[in-house]
């Protein structure tokens, strides 16, 4: 693949995988910066600090997948715009998303700062490890805006089918985190509050390179003084792509905070083989959340072209894709636990080794609805159907929600991966019904209406 894409041409299987493997080596060095973080803290500073990290994860996602799912909603408008050949529509909407993103990413990180004690409460976390956590997230939220810039360049990468430089730059933000980790934890003895700078010092850096890159090698897309007006029409569709597919992260998340204070009820033991879990759980959902972005980018420039054949065929080729990745992924989880988790458990926590082995092996049989759902996602964003997610996300999540509180007192963490899988499972044939009544036709193709 050159510099950008055409999406709109040549062949579907390929350009996926092309447009995938950057995106799925990407996803993993993302999941590393935490699971780093972790592994550090929990061998130099102890298994308090390591659980911490892990109750942090969860609170850290919700504000940052608020970030990445509205620049995701951008990337899909913008990915409409270019497969229509509208680069004066295109350029306006990068200046508008980029002017008011930065503001409300500044607001989100002012009005969270005062939400963190009350939230950790919330979240029924053990005293031993709230002071920690509180530590680690206050840093986090006053980098949120250099997550909010590489969120938003990549995006724009993503939407003219450049997948590969952001992964060059991540790779080496990731580089810079390992060796901030180090210097910061274990020589500084900084402690949580290390890793959580050097999270977003390494994010800033990438953030950095991504828009250097985005200006000396797509000047076209790179918006200019007369792109820098007010746009009412594209605005409030920006606005609702953004809001709906942030709503939509948000959920997931929000839902991930209600099990999270299932575990903490469980204990320290608990908590920890939680995060354990969930970390080798963040890999493995990489292959389908990278999936499902591909299918995303693809759809959105043939809806935007009009190209109903090929809007057919990149979802069925997709789908095919991910479900042999799923299967893949059960089979590792499933066969791998015992060898994968003490990698990433605290040393010596004989503990917490066993309700981790419950989850891990329970949760990795649902693996292909996990992934079958997230290429169903993928499919309607791309088409501009973006309240889709949100609605079967939210019905998907709440389930999960109130099983994993009906069945973790009794089964303990083998209770809350049995309630994920079935909320995964629901929302597949859920958006799978939605799919077969949809007739695609080249007529019928969306595409995003600009303003002029």
């Amino acid at each position: 693949m050159t510099d950008t894409a055409d999406l709109t041409r040549g062949p579907v299987r390929a350009q996926l995988i092309s447009l995938a493997l950057p995106m799925l080596a990407g996803n993993i060095l993302q999941q590393l910066y935490n699971t780093v973080d972790a592994v550090i803290v929990g061998r130099v500073v102890g298994d308090a600090a390591f659980a911490a990290v892990g109750v942090a994860g969860s609170v850290m996602n919700l504000f940052l997948f608020l970030i990445t799912g509205a620049c995701t909603g951008v990337g899909t408008l913008l990915s409409q715009l270019y497969g229509a050949g509208d680069r004066g529509a295109f350029r306006r909407d990068f200046f508008l998303s980029s002017a008011f993103g930065a503001g409300l990413t500044a607001l989100l990180s002012a009005a969270g700062l005062p939400l963190l004690r009350p939230l950790l409460s919330a979240l029924q976390t053990p005293a031993e490890i709230a002071g920690y956590a509180r530590d680690y997230l206050r840093i986090i939220l006053l980098g949120l805006l250099a997550a909010f810039a590489y969120n938003l360049c990549s995006a724009v990468l993503r939407s003219v089918g450049n997948t590969r430089a952001a992964l060059a730059f991540l790779a080496v933000s990731m580089a810079a985190n390992l060796a901030l980790d180090v210097l910061f934890i274990a020589a500084f003895r900084w402690g949580v509050a290390g890793a959580a700078g050097a999270t977003v010092l390494a994010q800033a850096l990438s953030a950095l390179l991504c828009a250097a890159y985005l200006g000396s090698r797509f000047p076209q897309l790179m918006f200019r003084r007369g792109d820098m007006v007010y746009d009412g029409t594209l605005l409030r569709r920006t606005a609702h792509f953004s809001a709906v597919s942030a709503l939509h992260m948000c959920n997931l998340y929000i839902g991930k905070l209600l099990v999270q204070r299932t575990v903490n009820g469980l204990g320290p033991a608990a908590i920890s083989a939680f995060t354990a879990a969930t970390r080798l759980e963040g890999f493995a959902n990489s292959f389908g959340d990278s999936g499902a972005a591909a299918m995303s980018v693809f759809i959105g420039q043939n809806t935007g072209a009009r190209s109903g054949r090929r809007v057919r065929d990149g979802f069925r080729t997709g789908q095919r894709l991910l479900a042999a990745l799923g299967l893949l992924m059960s089979g590792v989880l499933f066969l791998g636990a015992g060898v994968l988790l003490p990698l990433v458990l605290p040393e010596g926590d004989g503990a917490s080794l066993p309700p981790a082995l419950g989850y891990l092996r329970l949760v990795a049989c649902f693996y292909l609805f996990n992934f079958l759902g997230s290429g169903l996602a993928g499919y309607f964003r791309g088409r501009g159907r973006v309240n889709i997610p949100v609605i079967g996300s939210t019905g998907q999540i709440a389930a999960r929600v109130v099983l994993s509180a009906l069945l973790a007192p009794r089964m303990g963490l083998p209770g809350v991966a049995l309630a994920t899988g079935i909320g995964w499972a629901g929302v597949v044939a859920f958006w799978t019904i939605l799919v077969r009544r949809e007739r695609i036709t080249p007529a019928a193709a969306q595409t995003a209406p600009t303003a002029r």
